[in-house]
């Protein structure tokens, strides 16, 4: 019974970290002033944007240390001695940010939600074996609401505040949380418990905490769209111009080895047994896809916006409500593709196939221009975009094994920005400088960011089709999965 309670107390220790260190998902409070400050061009601030999702690939390095610290039961590391040396490196690249270093000293900082993710989501997944989609959606749940929940902080300490505030509350707070929380995160042996139950507890929390936070987000918006109106009218007034339409300004302009049939499987495989599979590369190419496109446009949403005349208070409301439809995606991908295994049989990667589906339907929507279209297709967005980062982690434990899963599940990871790089630099920002002024580099109309939308909804659909290979390719593992869990269960 002890062992039963310290993994509960392992999982909310975790779930503490992961709502305090999402970053990475507050980029676009700060952009636009990064971008007048250094007179950035677009392309320019996509380059900068990308150093902070290259930070996934210091989760190979973590994964590494992750391994070693959990290699023997009874070592003298574990999980916490991981959090421990990304919580320091965490305090020296945001504090020093915000004393004024350099910009590129800010992905020391923002590299390190990749460290407290490799021992969350891998401690999760290994202390909660059998519901490892819904234990994994519930700290990638979190992750992603982190980001909404650093803004309220935000919000609640300074209003609207100075970027500057927000760069050194991101390097006191999380500091102070994750220092408290970090020796209970540790690895326990899989007991028979009820772990269902506790998991759906955890579930249900998780999405009244989100359900507050966009009902907080909502009544910001109406209270600043309010105040935001009164304040129009009494400058038309004084004016003596007529006075606006009020629907004018709540809306966008619409201007322009296991044996699985012919394939393998490998459960426990290194890193390089699982790079010489094809499975492998399937996943990595679908995260590229997926995970790069999903980056850019979370990158690049306030510029978006910015293009489309959105309000402040608007561009703020979007940054908050993608960290919801992230969380809703993370969480939900887990729990609902759980319920389909354990009860259908169905394989994990259908789900990332459909949701990859939906997130080129997304971007189909923002490149439309049309009213409110970039609010209905950041919902899209966001909600495919953060299923990839439950999905992925639990389909690199299943079909690859628990054992080395930080390192591979990390070097996946990779993919995510690289295709940012692509999608961002090459595509974004390539095809928006064309458009946009010589003498401020700014741009308005849905045509600044149409093309390069319609391009990455093609990206996203072809990810699509590659994880239905992938799916083809694992449909009897997945099967045989299950038959080998039901029969450990009933055996018990």
């Amino acid at each position: 019974m002890e062992r039963v309670n310290t993994k509960w107390v392992a999982a909310a220790a975790s779930i503490w970290i992961q709502s305090f260190s999402g970053a990475t998902y507050t980029f676009a409070i700060y952009s636009s002033i990064l971008k007048s400050s250094q007179s950035y061009d677009q392309s320019t601030l996509d380059f900068v944007s990308v150093f902070k999702d290259i930070g996934g690939t210091l989760g190979i390095f973590s994964g590494l240390l992750y391994t070693a610290m959990t290699s023997t039961p009874h070592g003298r590391g574990g999980p916490w001695v991981v959090v421990f040396v990304g919580l320091v490196q965490w305090f020296l690249g945001f504090f020093s940010s915000a004393c004024g270093g350099d910009v590129l000293v800010r992905v020391l900082g923002w590299s390190l939600a990749a460290v407290f993710n490799t021992a969350s989501v891998v401690t999760a997944a290994r202390n909660f074996s059998d519901y490892g989609g819904t234990a994994v959606g519930i700290m990638q749940g979190f992750l992603g609401l982190s980001g909404a929940i650093l803004i309220q902080l935000y919000h609640a300490v300074s209003g609207e505040g100075n970027p500057a505030t927000f760069i050194l509350l991101l390097a006191i707070v999380p500091t102070f949380v994750i220092f408290l929380t970090m020796p209970f995160v540790r690895v326990y042996e899989t007991v028979k418990t009820s772990d269902k139950k506790h998991l759906d507890g955890l579930s249900v929390i998780s999405l009244i905490i989100a359900a507050y936070l966009m009902f907080v987000i909502t009544v910001q918006n109406v209270l600043g769209l309010s105040r935001a109106l009164r304040e129009e009218k009494q400058t038309l007034k004084a004016l003596d111009h007529p006075v606006l339409d009020a629907t004018v300004l709540l809306i966008s302009p619409s201007s322009n080895i296991i044996p699985d049939g012919d394939h393998v499987v490998r459960e426990d495989s290194n890193i390089l047994e699982a790079m010489s599979t094809v499975n492998f590369w399937l996943l990595f190419l679908a995260m590229l896809c997926g995970m790069g496109s999903g980056f850019a446009t979370i990158n690049n949403i306030r510029q978006i916006g910015e293009s489309l005349r959105y309000s402040t208070v608007q561009l703020n409301s979007l940054v908050s409500l993608w960290s919801i439809w992230n969380f809703l995606g993370r969480f939900g991908a887990g729990y609902i593709s759980d319920t389909f295994l354990h009860k259908h049989s169905w394989p994990r990667p259908v789900f990332m196939a459909i949701t990859l589906g939906v997130m080129a339907v997304g971007h189909v929507v923002v490149a439309s221009g049309l009213q409110a279209s970039l609010y209905i297709g950041s919902v899209l967005i966001g909600m495919a975009y953060g299923s990839q980062w439950s999905l992925m982690p639990t389909i690199t434990s299943e079909i690859f094994g628990i054992r080395h899963m930080g390192t591979i599940y990390f070097t996946i990871s990779i993919a995510g920005p690289v295709g940012s790089y692509l999608l961002s630099v090459k595509v974004i920002g390539y095809f928006y400088d064309k458009v946009a002024s010589k003498d401020d580099n700014s741009c308005f109309g849905s045509q600044c960011f149409r093309t390069s939308f319609v391009i990455m909804a093609s990206v996203a659909l072809f990810g699509s089709l590659v994880a239905s290979v992938l799916l083809f390719r694992t449909n009897k593992f997945y099967k045989r999965l299950v038959a080998k869990r039901s029969l450990k269960w009933f055996v018990n």
